[in-house]
């Protein structure tokens, strides 16, 4: 048996659905299990960070695209004990491209500077 269910669902529900380039997912729940209401609970899965890359997200705006992650993840949402935050960056693979490009270029300006 897994010792991480819900992450597992999150990895199995949006590779098969979205069949994204970019997948991280990154269980935050520590950083939060002080909080009042995580007190009550066992699981160490309630707190996620996912980024996504996904031709699935074309020619959709931010809000619709994290609509299609909720609903992927519906039953993760709504379990007690399951996902209790959930941070979402959902980018298309050109959008991805893109900031890739412009992180290099600021790179390039750091290197200059400090030469």
């Amino acid at each position: 048996m897994s010792t991480t269910p819900i992450e597992d669902a999150i990895r199995l529900k949006l590779t098969s659905s979205l069949n994204p380039t970019t997948l991280h997912i990154h269980n935050d729940s520590a950083l939060h299990s002080h909080h009042t209401a995580m007190r009550t609970t066992t699981s160490k899965e309630t707190h996620f960070r996912l980024v996504i890359t996904s031709d699935a997200f074309v020619s959709k705006m931010q809000p619709a695209r994290h609509r299609m992650v909720y609903a992927l993840l519906k039953e993760e949402l709504d379990r007690a004990g399951g996902i209790h935050a959930l941070q979402l960056t959902t980018r298309t693979p050109e959008e991805d491209a893109g900031k890739r490009e412009r992180e290099e270029v600021k790179e390039g300006e750091v290197a200059a500077e400090v030469e």
